[in-house]
């Protein structure tokens, strides 16, 4: 069996949701000082608590619930990106949603994102780990709300809000009703990603690439069910946000050694390793690294190239991609 560094340094990690990062306890917290009932999303432990993906989409939603206002997403970006430094994580890109931020009214996101760069730059200076942001509609509140959720990123494109995405319900609506919304967000110098072959198999990934034109793909892994498209990934140089704990606590496959990540991998694509939402499904970016060094062999300089190719998918600048590189090099020398 193939052991990892206990303290695998340097990792860098391209698909998580932001409030799906939020630590059970800080939730329960909040909503105790709120006096806000969110039910029985927790089980007997205080782990949240769901039976398939779309219960786990209402459990998501109901813990979203007690973020009321700018200061508390200012608490949950600390709260977070504490943890992801403690897993070695240098450079984070979340999904965040004017959905949960504003309502989408452009002036509210706007305070919603100060206050959460504002956590990040605290972040940075004093755990050594960089955000950056991908604005994200809810596929399943449907097309007309993600434009306005378009109109939010676009108006707040720059260095920080780097990338324009889609999660949500994966069977819910065509990727196509989302054309307008994603060249809204190419237009602003965004660039794309979108949630597609996880629960809606490889045609959701064919859409994702022809009708969105996305460079990089959420989980993607059902793509391996049809080796064209396979072929087709690799020729384009698309890159998959892949994230192994979170298919296998969900049922998509039965254990880590029957994921396709390193079949994939081996076909070509390029591949890189996140945590999704990572207390929902008892993971961090340090088990994922060390399940699977055991389930593939995977060794420490098989994980230095995937923090590279990570770092390379990244949508943040060149002078931060820079820093990071040298911060890369550094940890893995």
């Amino acid at each position: 069996m193939t052991r990892i560094s206990s303290t695998n340094p340097a990792k860098i990690e391209l698909h998580l949701h932001l409030e799906g990062a939020a630590p059970p306890a800080f939730i329960r917290g909040l909503a105790k000082e709120k006096h806000i009932d969110i039910g029985g999303i927790f089980d007997e432990d205080g782990n949240y608590k769901f039976t398939d993906f779309w219960d786990f989409l209402r459990v998501y939603e109901a813990a979203t619930l007690p973020l009321k206002s700018p200061q508390d997403f200012h608490r949950l970006t600390l709260a977070v990106l504490e943890e992801s430094a403690r897993n070695g994580v240098v450079y984070t890109e979340a999904f965040i949603s004017p959905d949960f931020c504003g309502g989408r009214d452009i002036g509210a996101w706007k305070e919603y994102l100060h206050a959460i760069r504002e956590a990040a730059d605290i972040a940075q200076a004093q755990m050594g780990i960089t955000l950056r942001g991908i604005v994200t509609p809810i596929r399943h509140f449907g097309a007309a709300k993600a434009r306005e959720t378009a109109r939010c990123a676009a108006e707040t494109a720059g260095d920080w809000v780097v990338g324009f995405g889609i999660g949500g319900d994966e069977k819910s609506g065509h990727l196509s009703d989302f054309k307008w919304s994603f060249e809204c967000a190419r237009e602003a110098g965004l660039r794309l990603t979108a949630h597609a072959g996880e629960w809606g198999g490889p045609e959701s990934v064919r859409s994702a690439i022809n009708d969105l034109n996305v460079e990089r793909l959420g989980h993607g892994v059902r793509a391996i069910e049809d080796l064209a498209l396979v072929d087709e990934i690799v020729e384009k140089g698309i890159v998959l946000e892949v994230c192994p704990g979170s298919n296998v606590a969900l049922g998509l496959y039965p254990g880590i050694r029957q994921h396709p990540i390193n079949a994939l991998h081996e076909r070509g694509v390029k591949v890189t390793v996140s945590t999704d939402d990572p207390p929902f499904f008892h993971t961090t970016m340090q088990k994922e690294y060390e399940n699977l060094a055991d389930a593939f062999d995977w060794d420490d300089g098989f994980f230095a190239q995937l923090a590279k190719a990570s770092l390379d998918a990244a949508f943040c600048d060149a002078d931060t991609k820079a820093r990071l590189q040298k911060t890369l090099e550094q940890a893995h020398a």
